[in-house]
């Protein structure tokens, strides 16, 4: 034959009762070699290709040991192809180690994936405390990040460190930003806070003292995530992510000063006044379904019994008794634009 197309044309001419010779002429072969394929029934083959079946699987030398291997896995799912070499050599097996590694990345027994199940706090009951760092032309600056649970109202201040101090002013910022206390909060393993966390062990946390107090000063419950489990905090986690692409980037700052009151115009223009993505609500809305739920506020700022008298001062200094827990979040609604 002279190929598939030829001889479908061929078949189609035939039906339409073209002359032999015409046929011929048009498929450029003799008109002899047509007589030919009619009375060797060439006309009647299936015109399809020939279709192939799996290839059979080629015997390899680990194939009388896969038992063996699967055996063990089962048992110790974490045994190493190497250990796995060494064992069925004993039972005398001669191949490679490569081909007994591939297999046992394909039969090795996987952990089920912890499932990532939201969960949602009641108003008022919990909020979630971050720092992260950001580098700027005169140093690298610690955002210190506070989110409500339930509403997502976030606030955001930056320090120059981490300590203890800086915690503590932090929160008696966002504490007033808020207009209360949250019932609870939920911390990573900050070194200011937690001091030893030993559950992965059967153990306990152990909580700095004087943050405490201060928590008792405040009237709310210190709790910290497990190490390593960042998805227990991610309505903080993903903050985070937000500040650094909406806030910081793009932006120029002269000073630690300006730095704050960007942001500070940040939260109450753009951050608090958007449409969450999760919530399909603005956090600003929400949290007027919350703001009788928290705590009321301490009649003071905390005096703490182990910093500086200069670090107390300083701390009056910075957060002196403003009004802003008693202005409503529903001016935020105003902004104009609609920014989300």
């Amino acid at each position: 034959m002279y190929g598939t197309e030829k001889h479908v044309l061929l078949r189609h001419y035939l039906e339409q009762g073209i002359s032999k010779a015409a046929m011929a002429r048009d498929l450029g072969v003799d008109r002899r070699t047509i007589y030919r394929w009619i009375e060797a029934g060439e006309l009647e083959r299936d015109v399809e290709g020939v279709l192939y079946g799996p290839r059979a699987p080629r015997s390899i030398k680990l194939d009388p040991y896969t038992g063996i291997i699967e055996a063990r896995l089962e048992t110790y799912p974490r045994l190493t192809a190497v250990r796995l070499l060494e064992e069925i050599r004993a039972a005398g097996y001669r191949g490679g180690y490569t081909q007994l590694k591939e297999y046992v990345r394909k039969v090795r027994p996987r952990p089920p994936e912890d499932p990532v199940v939201r969960f949602e706090t009641p108003p008022g009951h919990q909020g979630q405390v971050d720092f992260a760092d950001f580098r700027l032309p005169w140093g690298k600056r610690y955002a210190f990040l506070v989110v409500l649970g339930y509403s997502r109202i976030l606030w955001l201040q930056f320090f120059t460190r981490q300590t203890m101090q800086h915690v503590f002013e932090g929160l008696e910022a966002a504490f007033s930003f808020f207009g209360g206390v949250p019932h609870e909060l939920l911390f990573d393993q900050m070194k200011a806070v937690i001091t030893k966390d030993e559950r992965a062990a059967g153990g306990r946390v152990t909580e700095n003292a004087e943050f405490l107090r201060f928590a008792h000063h405040w009237d709310f419950r210190v709790r910290a995530c497990r190490p390593y489990r960042a998805k227990t905090k991610g309505k903080v986690e993903r903050p985070v992510s937000y500040v650094r692409s909406s806030f910081f980037y793009g932006r120029t700052f002269t000073s630690d000063e300006d730095l704050n009151h960007q942001a500070r115009h940040w939260l109450d223009h753009v951050a608090n006044v958007r449409t969450h993505g999760t919530l399909k609500e603005r956090p600003v809305d929400r949290f007027e379904q919350e703001r009788d739920l928290l705590r009321p506020l301490a009649s003071r700022l905390y005096r703490s019994l182990v910093l500086s008298p200069e670090a107390k001062e300083r701390t009056k200094a910075v957060l002196p008794r403003i009004d802003v827990e008693r202005r409503s979040l529903e001016t935020y609604a105003q902004v104009t634009g609609g920014v989300r």
